[in-house]
């Protein structure tokens, strides 16, 4: 996990999830971990329908990630990106996205991502990835979303 350039501060980690202690959950911390291993401080947060997401402002990168649910992203996830202040705090930040789905890749990036990125307003979105449910305890995959997302970082100051 090394890298020539620039790396974030500090990092948040936005996510859904139904369950508490899944696989999203492992797959959240473990990408916390890698990036605080980078030398980021990192914190995670659950999204609410009715929070206020202003303190989003204060992150240099956010992730935004959440599995897929029906053929849609989890819903706390969505409604905070079109119900919420969070779309508009988003705007000009440095963001990664990730959802997990037992699609293949190709089709997760044709349908859930979008999902994700149609509520974004103009952010500089770093690197995407679909992760299988294989992946999420997939310590090398995990590590290649990291590391893309860190030289993607450094790349964009």
């Amino acid at each position: 996990m090394t890298s020539t350039f620039d790396k974030p501060k500090k990092a948040i980690i936005l996510y859904d999830s139904m369950s508490v202690g899944g696989s999203a959950d492992r797959l959240i911390d473990a990408i916390g971990k890698n990036l605080a291993e980078a030398g980021a401080y990192v914190e995670k947060a659950r999204c609410k329908l009715n929070a206020d997401y202003r303190f989003v402002e204060e992150f240099d990168l956010v992730l935004l990630g959440a599995p897929i649910y029906y053929l849609l992203v989890a819903s706390k996830l969505s409604g905070a990106l079109a119900q919420t202040n969070l779309r508009a705090t988003l705007k000009g930040k440095k963001v990664a996205l990730f959802v997990i789905c037992g699609s293949p890749e190709p089709m997760a990036h044709f349908l859930y991502l979008p999902q994700l990125k149609m509520n974004l307003d103009n952010p500089v979105i770093l690197a995407e990835k679909a992760f299988s449910p294989a992946e999420t305890s997939d310590p090398k995959a995990i590590a290649e979303f990291t590391q893309n997302i860190l030289d993607a970082y450094g790349k964009a100051n």
